[in-house]
């Protein structure tokens, strides 16, 4: 086998006949061909169209997500002049790894292809005896998908321009390769247990006899098979070749990979690397490899590379793309909707990372229905199947991202399972990703679940927010915070139809307010003028010299969510797994910066977007203590169940220590020494810690740790008060004619509303976590993201507070917040979504009619039930009666009576 490299200039043609020169390989982006970006191919079939379509000013610029430089969509003629005679009796094919929709034609001929095309596979061309000499090539490329699901495609990530573009090109390698007129032009590597089973494809213009040896360092012995076939494709089966008994498995960050040499005659050979692993449904509902239940820590990559318009090409690009998912605890890639090129395998298998690739299908309504779309999904799993058989890293797949569809799109759903598995049984294959968005449960076909919920029972802890109610759904945002949710009930439920591997989709989708930074890094096809409309905007409405700490503060609410999500998942006994979506800034579909990863693959420039402190949860090994509360009052016990979650490789033994410490607090104890086999969750008994000797208001660490492998939570302790508004102080829900007076007289007045939008006519809703995805996609939510706190004020003497949100301000981050009519330096900040960016508090202090306000929107009065909500109001009481209140802001009395009724 010999190669010859086309790659250098060739020269584009496109529809309307205009002709460019362009460097292969590459796309049409990145040789700057192509018009305006006019907003069209929105991310869904259910979306608004984009600019043009709407009618809109085309100079517009694009406000929901990146903008192609260039674009177009139609076929391009790619040509060049070949020179080339192969040697006598050798067989020549054109090879292209990547492409569209693609046609070779020599000197205007038409050639077949000699595999099956798919746009997710290589495209493969048989030219013997068609180049001899000088001739013209052209390569056809169309990205409008003639024949072909158009909008499925376009919809998906293997080619929408809400992410990797749908570019036009040919990419990776575009080459010639020379064989043999007898050649090996697969082996696939199949391991089962103890021994492989070998596929080798032979391909002969002329008849074939010979011996066929397979030889590999991992067998105990060489193996042989006489063959004696007539000219032609020809499928030879070397089953159950035994493994030598110390062979290295490929694992969970374990490269282990071997290579094996398939030999038939004298030098007609393939050498092709592998590795030896099972992976599968344990007998019991799990998610297991080599024997050994994992719990899935997944990541849903949409093929953002906003500097190419494309997916890397090489392995030393995916492999920095994977350690840095690895770095954040990621096991496992999700590749939503699109199948990425084979360089991420390679890097995959050589680090031990779990890989999940989707056909390029995104149909919600009536998938698989329609013949042609049949037809190519069938072509695109087949090939991929083939295609990537001997990389142990592919474990699992799926048919596309939420399909829907009808009863004949699920019967062709059954049939393409059965497909896959008549292919290649050490896979896992599932009808779809969220499928029918979970409403109608799991498919009996499917080797696995993955989806949000199952019927009405939730498997995830947030989701947007409905038409008609603008709070984001989910327990995280609507149930009082503690460490013990899980999902035992929705599996108990679904137990009672599925028995296989059951994981959640897309979880968290906790968006991050964007770091501006990040600006200067565009220097390739996208032009990021979404990013710098919201830069505008917040200079001009003078947020700049704060933006940053909305950024941290927005971030540290966010991993928090994270967090939570995580361990719900990992407490939840008969879960395999949980996928996020996701850890990278997804630039369309509204603009979903979700990421503690930027758009370009890189760390976020602050503390909450460190990997340690994310891999610090999403880990294989962790112990969880089943907090019933975060908050409690001095004299209580904090009492609750430690259970150690082990999906690691060896068991952990050995005591379980804890301690709760800070300020001058520090109670340690242990528990009786436990084994927490590899593979499950261990009971290891309970934590009692009475909260009687704590003077004051604390925030402290509870540690739990076991064989060196520890988890932290925040704890606040507050002291037993019943809050009573002081004599001096004027506390009333509305500006009313006293409060006016009190003021006029130089007093002091705490108006305090219930928290409805009656008595707060200029407000939103809020909620805990920061605002989900984007209100560019779900326009229901208010676009609150969370609270950004003053903690040098005086008030926080008395309530401890990080400058974020966190668990202990759970019931009054769940209020509402207040439109102001101008900027106001507030004392707890309401931040909001960049769609947006109100004005907003939930606490501040003025100068008012003479005298001083405290304005609040959280409805304290109302949440006298928790201590930290006593506790804050006792804070705001005590302020108040010190010389410290002097506020610095100014409003008028009638700007107030217009903001509170």
């Amino acid at each position: 086998m010999e190669y010859l490299s086309l790659a250098g200039k060739w020269e584009a043609k496109l529809k309307d006949g205009s002709t460019y020169p362009m460097q292969i390989p590459g796309t049409l982006d990145e040789n700057q061909i192509g018009g305006k970006d006019l907003g069209a191919n929105q991310w869904h079939p259910d979306a608004d169209l984009g600019n043009a379509e709407k009618g809109f000013d085309p100079d517009a610029p694009i406000a929901t997500r990146y903008t192609r430089k260039y674009t177009y969509e139609g076929e391009a003629g790619i040509s060049r002049n070949v020179s080339y005679i192969p040697e006598e009796e050798k067989r020549v094919f054109l090879e292209v790894e990547r492409a569209r929709c693609l046609k070779l034609e020599i000197d205007g001929k038409e050639v077949p292809d000699y595999v099956e095309p798919s746009i997710s596979t290589p495209h493969i061309f048989e030219v013997t005896d068609l180049l001899d000499g000088e001739h013209r090539i052209t390569l056809r490329s169309d990205n409008s998908y003639p024949g072909l699901p158009h909008d499925a495609i376009v919809f998906s990530s293997a080619a929408t321009d809400e992410t990797q573009t749908n570019w036009n090109g040919l990419l990776g390698y575009v080459r010639l390769r020379t064989e043999r007129e007898v050649f090996l032009s697969a082996v696939r590597v199949y391991p089962e247990k103890d021994r492989v089973h070998v596929q080798v494809i032979i391909d002969g213009s002329v008849p074939v006899k010979g011996i066929l040896r397979i030889q590999s360092a991992a067998l105990e012995k060489a193996a042989e098979q006489e063959v004696n076939v007539p000219a032609g494709i020809h499928t030879i089966w070397l089953r159950d070749l035994k493994l030598k008994a110390d062979v290295k498995k490929w694992d969970e960050g374990e490269g282990n990979l071997y290579e094996l040499t398939a030999e038939l005659r004298d030098g007609d050979c393939k050498t092709v690397t592998f590795g030896v692993r099972d992976f599968g449904d344990d007998g019991k509902g799990h998610l297991a490899l080599n024997g050994r239940r994992i719990f899935l820590r997944s990541e849903a990559n949409c093929c953002e590379f906003p500097e190419t318009g494309h997916p890397p090409m090489t392995v030393e690009e995916w492999d920095k793309i994977l350690h840095l998912y690895q770095s954040y605890g990621v096991n496992c890639m999700r590749f939503h909707s699109h199948i990425p090129p084979e360089a991420a395998f390679i890097a995959a298998d050589q680090m031990g990372m779990l890989m999940q690739p989707e056909l390029s299908h995104w149909n919600p309504k009536n998938a698989f229905e329609a013949e042609g779309s049949y037809a190519y999904y069938q072509k695109e799993l087949k090939q991929t199947i083939l295609w990537l058989a001997n990389h142990p890293s592919f474990v699992m797949m799926t048919f596309g991202n939420e399909l829907w569809t009808g009863d004949l799109g699920r019967q062709r759903m059954d049939a393409m399972i059965e497909l896959a598995h008549s292919l290649d049984l050490t896979r896992m294959y599932a009808n779809g990703s969220n499928a029918y968005y979970g409403t109608i449960g799991c498919d009996a076909k499917s080797d696995f679940y993955t989806s949000q919920k199952y019927f009405t029972d939730d498997l995830r802890g947030t989701f947007a927010a409905m038409p008609g109610d603008q709070r984001i759904q989910g327990y995280i945002n609507n149930r009082y915070p503690s460490a013990a949710v899980n999902y035992d009930e929705s599996m108990k439920h679904l137990r009672e139809t599925y028995a296989k591997p059951v994981f959640s989709f897309e979880v968290g989708q906790f968006e991050v307010l964007p770091d501006f930074d990040e600006l200067e890094e565009f220097h390739g096809i996208s032009d990021p003028a979404n990013l710098r409309l919201i830069q505008e905007k917040a200079e001009k409405l003078g947020l700049m010299k704060q933006w940053k700490r909305y950024v941290e503060a927005t971030g540290e609410i966010s991993r928090i969510g994270y967090r939570e999500e995580v361990e719900a998942a990992m407490r939840t006994e008969d879960m395999s797994g949980i996928s996020l979506l996701g850890l990278q800034d997804f630039p369309g579909q509204g603009t979903a910066l979700v990421g503690m990863i930027n758009s370009h693959m890189e760390s976020k420039p602050f503390d909450f977007a460190k990997p340690e402190h994310f891999a610090s949860f999403f880990r294989a090994q962790l112990p969880l203590v089943a907090l019933p509360k975060y908050t409690y009052e001095v004299g209580e016990t904090l009492e609750a169940e430690v259970r150690i979650a082990n999906y690691g490789k060896e068991n952990l033994t050995g005591p379980v220590t804890y301690c709760l410490e800070g300020a001058d607090v520090k109670q340690c104890g242990e528990l009786s020494a436990v084994t927490c086999p590899a593979g499950g969750i261990t009971a290891a008994g309970k934590i009692r810690i009475a909260l009687d000797q704590i003077a004051q208001a604390v925030r402290l660490d509870l540690t739990v740790e076991q064989a060196g492998i520890c988890n932290r939570y925040p704890i606040w302790v507050y002291p037993a008060v019943r809050p009573v508004c002081p004599a001096g102080v004027y506390e009333t829900g509305v500006l009313d004619e006293k409060a006016v007076q009190v003021l006029q007289e130089g007093g002091k007045v705490y108006l305090s509303p219930d928290a409805d939008k009656g008595h707060l006519p200029s407000s939103i809703q809020t909620q805990f976590t920061t605002d989900f995805w984007s209100v560019g996609t779900f326009a229901a939510q208010e676009g609150g993201m969370g609270q950004l706190i003053d903690v040098s004020h005086p008030i926080f003497k008395n309530f401890p507070t990080e400058f974020h949100t966190n668990w202990q301000w759970w019931p009054m981050a769940s209020q509402r917040a207040i439109i102001f009519p101008h900027p106001v330096k507030a004392i707890v900040t309401e931040m909001d979504s960049y769609a947006y960016m109100r004005p907003m508090a939930q606490l501040a202090e003025f100068r008012c009619g003479g005298g001083k306000l405290i304005v609040s929107s959280m409805g304290l009065q109302n949440l006298q039930e928790y201590p930290e909500g006593r506790a804050l109001l006792d804070a705001i009481y005590q302020y108040m009666t010190t010389e410290e209140f002097s506020p610095e802001e100014e409003i008028t009395v009638k700007e107030i009576q217009e903001l509170v009724k």
